[in-house]
């Protein structure tokens, strides 16, 4: 928390680009309309400007480089809309991201900013999607992270890999084969669609249909009641065992609506009068507490 405090001292409080960082970025048209209206720097205004914040601790230096690279972050945030988590959180996460890069960045090395800061966004980037993307985290090792993220853009234009894609895309990315498709299997369990259209011929064949269907053996039946019963249990007692802060914040965040939308986490901050960091270090403790009360009903 100390650290990203920090950070945001980089930006002046009083502008209203600074929303990035310390406030609401609920009208994200105007904030992206306004990051793209700062000016963008020479590599020798780049070069002078570094030199300050190393060599003087130039904060107002910092700032500018700060400023006139928050487009960077938009662009990059855009291309992660595809997990379902909202645009205004990426945008914060890949500010925290930039920060870092500005504070670590060498003039010297004679890198340019924009190509120094792309790995420290993606990374702050990558660290929230996989903490929020789902309660579970689908990707725990460096193998599962490389392939989380490369893995989804092959499947954009896949129904399902063959024998000979797997193996390819393994030793593209340089992990074994079976990883590869235990990650198709986690990513695509996400997106199977219970109930067929309605104007599908063959709905009967659908998911939701021979999962209900009074023909299934009895024992499966039973045993779907009995998972769902302690799912629904469970989910209530693991809420149950948060303060009504976190309650409320869990609530908004992944259980408002079934669509899977939610409240940001700046939305929240507004709510509660704190910085939307403070909020996810809650969502996190609480997730972790409930993924433990969890854990009896599995």
């Amino acid at each position: 928390m100390t650290a990203v405090v920090a950070q945001n001292a980089l930006v002046p409080m009083g502008n209203p680009l600074a929303l990035g960082f310390s406030g609401n970025l609920g009208n994200i048209d105007a904030y992206i309309s306004a990051v793209n209206r700062m000016p963008m720097l020479s590599q020798e205004e780049e070069v002078s400007l570094a030199r300050r914040l190393h060599e003087e601790n130039d904060l107002a230096a910092a700032q500018t480089l700060i400023m006139s690279h928050l487009r960077l972050v938009v662009s990059i945030a855009r291309g992660y809309l595809g997990y379902g988590l909202p645009h205004a959180d990426l945008i914060q996460e890949g500010n925290i991201g930039l920060m870092k890069a500005v504070k670590r960045f060498d003039p010297e090395q004679g890198v340019r900013l924009v190509s120094y800061a792309i790995h420290w966004i993606k990374a702050e980037m990558h660290e929230y999607i996989l903490k929020n993307w789902r309660m579970v985290k689908v990707a725990t090792t460096k193998a599962q992270r490389k392939l989380f993220f490369n893995l989804r853009s092959h499947k954009e234009s896949l129904d399902s890999m063959t024998p000979a894609q797997v193996d390819a895309l393994a030793a593209d990315l340089n992990v074994k084969r079976e990883d590869v498709i235990e990650m198709e299997t986690r990513l695509s369990g996400r997106d199977i669609a219970l109930e067929a259209p309605s104007d599908d011929e063959d709905d009967k064949f659908s998911p939701i249909a021979y999962l209900s269907s009074e023909t299934e053996e009895p024992t499966r039946v039973l045993e779907a009641q009995r998972v769902d019963r302690l799912q629904s249990e469970g989910l209530e007692s693991a809420l149950g065992k948060l303060d009504a802060r976190s309650r409320r914040i869990v609530e908004a965040r992944w259980l408002a609506n079934d669509d899977g939308s939610g409240a940001t986490l700046h939305e929240l901050a507004d709510e509660f009068g704190v910085s939307a960091e403070r909020i996810r270090q809650i969502e996190t403790a609480a997730l972790k507490k409930m993924k433990g009360a969890l854990a009896a009903y599995a």
